[in-house]
């Protein structure tokens, strides 16, 4: 059993984006992040902000080598490698995904950067590695592929455990693929956050807490038909690969959120009005004091992209448990 600092545990975050996964792991208060890469600067910047104990490194993925990580991790050992390489050309939201499921992975140049992700585990032999995805890339020989992938730089066993975030106290819908070297079964929460309980005593946009200000105002036409729409009615659809998604739509406030998605935007559940970016960010269940930098728009899609807190928090106190016991 490798030893850790004091009684932390020790990870890096890559393609860390604003910190979602990272914030989970901080809260469950036994890991420390010793290193995050995204190339994204908004979202680095956000990371930094937040986990200012962290080096964040603000690099294309494909330009990380060997000689790089060891630089600048020294002669540390990591415990745990989690990260979440992009799931666009994976989901079947993205209509210009790969028609073949392999092409998603190996010819896809997004799709090859989770080929980098392995290759850094490769590198680093952590412990356990955890990467998160949407459950497509999964589909037809992917899985397998992956399988191959993870075992060629000495990972025997892999498994795929699918979650759902509202199952871990998200106010949100969210599944989500969580690949890794150990199986993961975090305990359920009993009952579901809704909305409302999610949006309670938020003060009104533009007061007191960051990523707060006034959404733009609706156009006069789009308004009203906004004042018409009922619990869970969306306002615009758009074309996926297998079906037409809703956006812009009314949130019940007896449910958890749809899913929260870089592009997706919601109709206040009691105001015609656009949630603001802190509103959203509660949905995927990060602290009021988690601040996201960059536009208006990439703050939404920083909220939209990361793996909810809570989720990740439940992955984190089934990991250090798993540490703790030394049964790998």
């Amino acid at each position: 059993m490798r030893s850790s600092l004091g009684n932390m545990y020790k990870y890096i975050d890559l393609f860390s984006g604003a910190g979602g996964f990272s914030e989970g792991f901080h809260q469950q208060g036994r890991f420390k992040c010793l290193l995050a890469i995204d190339n994204f600067r908004p979202a680095a910047l956000s990371f930094s902000a937040n986990f200012p104990q962290t080096l964040v490194v603000m690099e294309d993925i494909k330009k990380i080598s060997s000689s790089i990580l060891f630089e600048l991790l020294g002669s540390e050992e990591i415990d745990l490698v989690i990260g979440s390489p992009p799931c666009e050309p994976y989901t079947g939201a993205n209509p210009r995904r790969q028609r073949d499921p392999i092409d998603r992975l190996y010819k896809d140049p997004q799709g090859q950067l989770t080929l980098h992700f392995i290759k850094i585990v490769g590198i680093l032999k952590p412990r356990v590695f955890i990467m998160e995805n949407v459950p497509a890339i999964m589909d037809n020989g992917l899985k397998h592929a992956l399988m191959r992938e993870f075992r060629r730089v000495g990972y025997d066993k892999i498994y795929f455990n699918v979650l759902r975030a509202e199952d871990y106290g998200t106010p949100s819908h969210r599944i989500r693929v969580f690949i890794s070297n150990i199986k993961i079964t975090p305990k359920k929460h009993k009952r579901f956050v809704t909305v409302g309980e999610a949006l309670s005593n938020m003060p009104k946009p533009g007061m007191l807490l960051p990523n707060h200000e006034p959404p733009p105002p609706l156009p006069l036409r789009k308004l009203k038909r906004v004042s018409r729409l009922r619990y869970g009615d969306a306002l615009i659809y758009y074309e996926g690969v297998r079906r037409r998604l809703p956006n812009l739509i009314r949130l019940d406030p007896s449910k958890p959120a749809p899913t929260v998605l870089g592009c997706s935007r919601f109709i206040h559940p009691y105001e015609n009005r656009l949630l603001t970016v802190r509103e959203q960010a509660r949905l995927m269940g990060f602290p009021d004091q988690f601040v996201f930098y960059g536009g208006r728009d990439e703050q939404y899609n920083q909220v939209g992209e990361a793996v909810p807190v809570p989720l990740s928090r439940a992955i984190a106190e089934y990991v250090a448990k798993i540490f703790d016991e030394g049964d790998i």
